[in-house]
């Protein structure tokens, strides 16, 4: 009898978290050393300065570089939508994804803009999670393999990934997640989504709560909750983050959903995120909560709520101002301009 092939489990992807890297911290003093060099006051240029150390850091090197960056959009279907949660029908995942496909989505312009290379990973469409208001969204084999997948899109090469997702109804699974790792009340933490509002967004609170009360005494830690009430989809996030810290890559996440997905390892270690950055504050308003929580202050706050990486592209486009400004200028002595003085 051939032996079984063996499967992921969710205490295998906990071992990972447990074994993480840590940054560079001699490439990051490298980059803080020429920064203090350049042709301008000290912190003259805020936050693009402390984007150079970090991506010098993250990726183990000085100078950092971003060649080739990859904007990673995973799609999956939810159980739930079937109550009502959204103001489209989950059919729409998998005409979006055929659209990215096609090149028509914003997250296709953007990619061209910034140079950036697109995949857009399929998990399983035809075969949405369960309501997890009545059971668990997903098994815990379930869960790893979406973990597991997830982490095949960092691939060698790679020195930038922004995170994106698509996904009817994962604003719903955001929320419940964000409810059941930080607490407090579902409208705390429930937004219009594609659009829903009055009765329809009672509805989508209800089912928030409903479905955190469910749960709670079945489930010991982030990547439980994740099983319970998350997508696969936002597994796959959760794999790409861990992938991405194994190999040095710096990762910038993109909205609501995909910083909650974020916040399970965060749940589990809150040092797990300190390779990723938050590309823009979403409309979403429990975005801003968590993002609170997180202690995570967004790149870019632009009034956008999409989705599909669209915030994270555009993000890779500051990144790479950052880098040049860091490469490319001249130090006081290169250029024979006087330092400040003492």
């Amino acid at each position: 009898m051939a032996e079984e092939t063996p499967r992921a489990t969710l205490d295998e992807m906990r071992a990972l978290v447990a074994d993480l890297p840590g940054p560079d911290l001699e490439a990051g003093s490298m980059a803080a050393t020429r920064e203090a060099q350049l042709t301008k006051p000290p912190g003259a240029l805020g936050r693009l300065e402390e984007l150079t150390q970090w991506m010098a850091s993250w990726q183990g090197k000085h100078p950092p570089s971003v060649v080739h960056p990859r904007t990673a959009v995973f799609a999956g279907n939810h159980g739930v939508a079937a109550l009502g949660v959204s103001a489209y029908p989950a059919a729409v995942t998998a005409q979006m994804v055929q659209n990215f496909i096609a090149g028509g989505a914003a997250v296709n312009q953007l990619c061209k803009a910034v140079d950036a290379d697109l995949r857009v990973y399929e998990m399983a469409l035809e075969q949405p999670t369960a309501d997890f208001t009545r059971a668990p969204a997903m098994s815990d084999e379930d869960c790893a393999l979406a973990i597991a997948y997830g982490m095949m899109a960092v691939e060698p090469g790679i020195d930038l990934l922004a995170l994106g997702e698509m996904g009817i109804a994962n604003t719903t699974a955001a929320a419940a997640l964000c409810c059941a790792l930080f607490g407090g009340n579902a409208a705390h933490w429930v937004g219009p989504g594609t659009g829903v509002a009055g009765a329809a967004l009672e509805r989508k609170t209800a089912v928030v709560e409903e479905a955190v009360a469910r749960h709670r005494g079945a489930v010991r830690d982030g990547f439980d909750w994740l099983r319970c009430v998350g997508g696969r989809e936002l597994a796959a996030i959760v794999g790409a983050i861990i992938a991405a810290r194994r190999a040095r890559v710096p990762v910038v996440l993109d909205g609501y959903a995909a910083t909650a997905a974020a916040a399970v390892l965060f749940a589990l270690d809150p040092r797990a995120l300190d390779h990723c950055l938050v590309a823009h504050r979403s409309a979403e308003p429990g975005h801003a909560r968590l993002l609170d929580r997180l202690g995570k202050p967004p790149l870019l706050d632009l009034g956008m709520r999409l989705g599909e990486a669209s915030g994270a592209t555009l993000a890779i486009s500051i990144i790479k101002a950052a880098l040049a400004c860091h490469t490319g200028m001249a130090t006081f002595a290169e250029a024979g301009v006087s330092g400040k003085e003492t």
